[in-house]
């Protein structure tokens, strides 16, 4: 993951990791060896997202945006919670740590125990109908886009929030997203609704240029993606189809919906499932293929091999 630009600081932020191991006396050699690992592709992950230079410095944000970075990555619930632990269990060593981290239930991202596998994480589309009226009746242009955004365009919850005026408008010149995903990767996505459009030029007429699209001036980033998981966890009990009250939808569920869909549009329209599994996984801004089986969990032959 991590750049040649980023290799110093990553560099930097083990050697400080170093210093609060050798203090350690806590835990079995396995366990200590565990989190150090842990703690040290956090670091891999700090460097190449954020250029962090100290440790100390970690804030909730940090951890909310690598636990969806280890889902997107296929990693299992109880592997992201042993991950945290680890993050913790060093930040409690740290002398000043600037913030306090949040525990798992205030980040605001479900921890689930089963994340993965066959689960379907698709959205009806009246569950995804009643949530929008929900946005709608409030005035939220912002989680209106966002909507819009993960359900018809596959975009992760930050790669909408982080949207400025100059990414909506060459949008809209273009009629596709440039999108900046996880370790700087960048992917075009077609704009395919016009309900996307429709909000770019919305929000564009509010916004004043070089801003954020979907943050109010002086607010944090992380608070606003809070703003919008909470706004889903608060209305989902009434929004979520009744013939399956188990399931629990999150926004990232929106990408699942837009690759379930793209990927049976694409065979539909003549494609082999293999090039539309490769063409799914290439929109998503997948690394790995394989990744993209668990999005397709809910299609018949949604796997790389077109079983």
């Amino acid at each position: 993951m991590a750049t040649i630009q980023s290799k110093g600081i990553f560099l930097s932020l083990v050697a400080q990791l170093d210093k609060l191991a050798r203090h350690n006396r806590q835990g079995s050699f396995r366990t200590k060896e565990r989190y150090y690992e842990a703690c040290k592709r956090f670091c891999a992950y700090l460097a190449a997202e954020y250029r962090l230079q100290k440790l100390e410095n970690i804030s909730g944000k940090h951890l909310v945006s690598y636990v969806l970075y280890l889902r997107d990555s296929g990693k299992s619930a109880s592997t992201v919670k042993t991950d945290l632990a680890a993050i913790r269990f060093f930040h409690d060593k740290m002398s000043r740590p600037k913030y306090t981290l949040p525990t798992n239930s205030e980040l605001g991202v479900e921890l689930e125990r089963r994340w993965f596998g066959q689960l379907d994480r698709t959205w009806s589309g009246p569950e995804f109908n009643r949530l929008l009226g929900k946005a709608m009746v409030e005035n939220r242009d912002d989680f209106i886009l966002a909507l819009y955004l993960g359900r018809y365009a596959g975009l992760r919850i930050h790669e909408c929030f982080r949207m400025d005026t100059a990414a909506a408008e060459r949008a809209l010149r273009e009629n596709a997203l440039t999108v900046k995903g996880k370790g700087g990767k960048v992917r075009i996505v077609p704009i395919e609704d016009d309900r996307i459009t429709m909000m770019l030029q919305k929000l564009l007429d509010k916004v004043a240029r070089g801003h954020k699209l979907l943050v109010p001036d002086g607010e944090p980033t992380d608070r606003a993606i809070n703003g919008m998981q909470q706004f889903i966890l608060r209305n989902r009990d009434a929004i979520c189809d009744p013939t399956a009250p188990d399931r629990r939808i999150t926004f990232h569920g929106l990408r699942h919906t837009y690759a379930a869909e793209k990927y049976t549009s694409l065979v539909s329209g003549g494609m082999t499932p293999l090039d539309a599994h490769f063409t799914v996984s290439r929109l998503l801004g997948h690394e790995r293929p394989d990744v993209t089986n668990i999005y397709l969990a809910s299609v018949k032959g949604g796997t790389a091999r077109g079983e």
